[in-house]
């Protein structure tokens, strides 16, 4: 069994059968800029996959750039939503679809069956779809961006933290409720600081994380991490009014980690 199907099996999160239920929204930024304009793309691997994608241009762009690796259903409208509020913070953003390879590159409503595409992805396809979400933010139609980020969610959250080791020359690597046990392989080829944002009452033990923050030292890679004690797996939703404060926390850490490992040349443009 493949490492996604592992982990499709076990999102039994706060109640929800996956890491965001369908009327989950993003929680606002602190800081909200100009209207930010979302589009619809079809991008392409290096390996010819077309796959859907959807890019978000600040108004008054800062130079940064992000992917957005989604949870195991893929291109889901809350992560087109995601975008658009990264976007109002200044970057460009774009979120990323897994399922190029097996479901083609057409809109999906609420009643995919992503399941058994997920079991179909391998760490290496997603390192591909994501070099192409980067390629993108760094051409002029996704704004030239100067620095690009990564930042994941759930399956998305290891996979967010993988691509540090995948030669994207990315700036640095964020990941919520990631599994450490999907990324510890990776250590000796890591080259972006990693962020590790992390659910106190997630399913995923405190333990693993305390091994893994001990790989990570053992291995010399740049972290981060934060622990919202109490915080349900998903926390980082709006219609989690109980978790404003960790919502906005996790905001604020994001945006200072991003400023911190910008190159000194470009954020001082």
């Amino acid at each position: 069994m493949s490492e996604a199907a592992e982990d499709s099996g076990q999102h039994q999160c706060h109640n929800r059968p996956m890491c965001y239920s369908d009327d989950a929204i993003p929680p606002f930024p602190p800081i909200r800029g100009g209207a930010p304009e979302g589009e619809q793309l079809v991008l392409t691997s290096s390996d010819g996959t077309r796959f859907a994608a959807y890019g978000a241009h600040a108004e008054s762009h800062n130079g940064v750039g992000l992917v957005i690796l989604p949870d195991i259903r893929g291109l889901h409208p809350f992560y087109e939503e995601l975008a658009l509020r990264f976007a109002e913070t200044g970057l460009n953003a774009v979120a990323i679809d897994y399922f190029g390879r097996t479901a083609g590159s057409d809109t999906r409503d609420d009643s995919f069956e992503f399941r058994s595409h997920v079991e179909k992805t391998t760490p290496e396809q997603i390192a591909l779809d994501a070099g192409a979400g980067v390629a993108w933010l760094k051409s002029p139609e996704g704004g030239g961006c100067t620095d690009v980020f990564s930042v994941g969610f759930c399956f998305g959250g290891s996979n967010s933290w993988n691509q540090g080791a995948a030669n994207h020359g990315l700036a640095g690597c964020i990941g919520f409720y990631g599994q450490p046990q999907r990324t510890e392989q990776l250590l000796d080829r890591m080259k972006s600081p990693l962020l590790l944002l992390i659910a106190g009452a997630d399913f995923t033990p405190a333990e693993a994380y305390r091994k893994f923050e001990g790989e990570l030292t053992r291995a010399g890679v740049e972290y981060e991490t934060h622990t919202y004690e109490g915080a349900p797996h998903s926390f980082f939703d709006r219609t989690f009014k109980e978790h404003t404060a960790a919502c906005d926390d996790a905001w604020q850490r994001m945006l200072v980690f991003m400023s911190r490992h910008r190159t000194p040349a470009a954020a001082s443009a």
